[in-house]
């Protein structure tokens, strides 16, 4: 792990001797690129920095990456990152999981982490497939979704995984997708700075068992009048001309025509109204249905709120002050006793 001769790290550094095996095409690879190409700008070196992964496709990564990185067992990446942090807190942590690992087998772990809000960050693959055992339907896939497992189509209800993350609390959301490389650096970036867990969830495209799931918000052709870049600040505006934007009618959003309405009257984000995040997740319509609601990519949400490596340590130097003030028998017995 040695940086280049002016000591500044660059992407090539972060770069391993490991042959990348994703099938030809897998969006996996943007994705590796531009995790790659950040890194070296967060200031970082390569030994304070640790990638953990669970079981999958995406959970390769961590052979990628000339960091430290540990490739766990399925759905428990989180729990294991949890407990590096805790006695590490001085690392930078980041998992990879897939939207099966972390939405299914991992699913409890991951809500109790965004609740428990570690200083990490999450990078969530999401291609509403199992690509690793060969194309089953996951949690994320939509209904009707003909895979070997579904043979008529699944029946199951998909997960929203950013209204499943408000609900957990999560205090850093976020959206992003493998084809679109200068937005997805930006939402690492911002996922770095952030001092909490911060989970970005990246649309990324499985060509071999779920070609073309987001090509609607990626194609040349459908990508203006599908998606909606959200930033701080600014109005929520998209169009092949950005000639539409959202406003609010009461809590319900509405697609309006810019020409028909004052500027006033279309809806500001903020990252850190949580009320109005909770409605921009659930811009969850199908492409297909008329007059969808445009898919949202960007931060949603953001706020500052304690980390539980902190306060954990923080218990742990107040017990070492105050050792041998205790009483484990006191402690055991506890404060409600009775006599027979």
């Amino acid at each position: 792990m040695e940086a280049t001769i002016d000591n500044k790290l660059t992407a090539k550094d972060f770069v391993t001797d490991q042959e990348v095996r994703w099938c030809p095409g897998c969006g996996d690879y943007s994705i590796l690129k531009q995790v790659q190409t950040v890194m070296p700008e967060l200031g970082l070196k390569q030994e304070e920095i640790v990638f953990v992964s669970g079981i999958g496709c995406s959970s390769r990564f961590p052979y990628y990456m000339e960091t430290f990185g540990m490739h766990s067992i399925h759905g428990r990446a989180t729990a294991i990152a949890s407990g590096l942090k805790a006695s590490r807190p001085d690392l930078s942590v980041w998992i990879v999981t897939g939207d099966g690992d972390s939405l299914s087998i991992g699913g409890n772990h991951f809500i109790h982490l965004l609740r428990r809000n570690f200083d990490v960050n999450v990078l969530l693959f999401n291609n509403q497939i199992y690509g690793l055992t060969k194309g089953q339907y996951s949690p994320a896939s939509p209904m009707g979704t003909v895979t070997k497992s579904s043979p008529m189509g699944s029946v199951d209800h998909s997960f929203n995984p950013l209204a499943l993350a408000l609900g957990a609390d999560s205090t850093f959301v976020a959206r992003s997708m493998d084809r679109d490389p200068i937005h997805l650096r930006g939402m690492l970036k911002r996922a770095h700075a952030h001092k909490g867990t911060s989970l970005v969830e990246i649309y990324q495209n499985c060509n071999i068992f779920n070609d073309g799931a987001f090509e609607v918000f990626t194609e040349k052709a459908t990508k203006k009048l599908n998606t909606l870049m959200v930033e701080q600040g600014k109005p929520l505006i998209f169009g092949e001309n950005a000639d539409k934007g959202i406003k609010l009618d009461g809590f319900k959003p509405v697609i309006v025509n810019i020409a028909d309405v004052s500027p006033n009257d279309l809806w500001i984000h903020d990252e850190t109204d949580r009320v109005k995040a909770s409605i921009l997740v659930r811009f969850f319509d199908s492409p297909k249905m008329e007059n969808p609601l445009p898919r949202p990519f960007g931060i949603f949400y953001q706020e500052d709120r304690f980390c539980y490596e902190t306060s954990m340590n923080a218990q742990i130097e107040e017990a070492i002050k105050t050792k041998g003030k205790g009483d484990l028998d006191a402690l055991i017995r506890g404060k409600n006793t009775w006599t027979i």
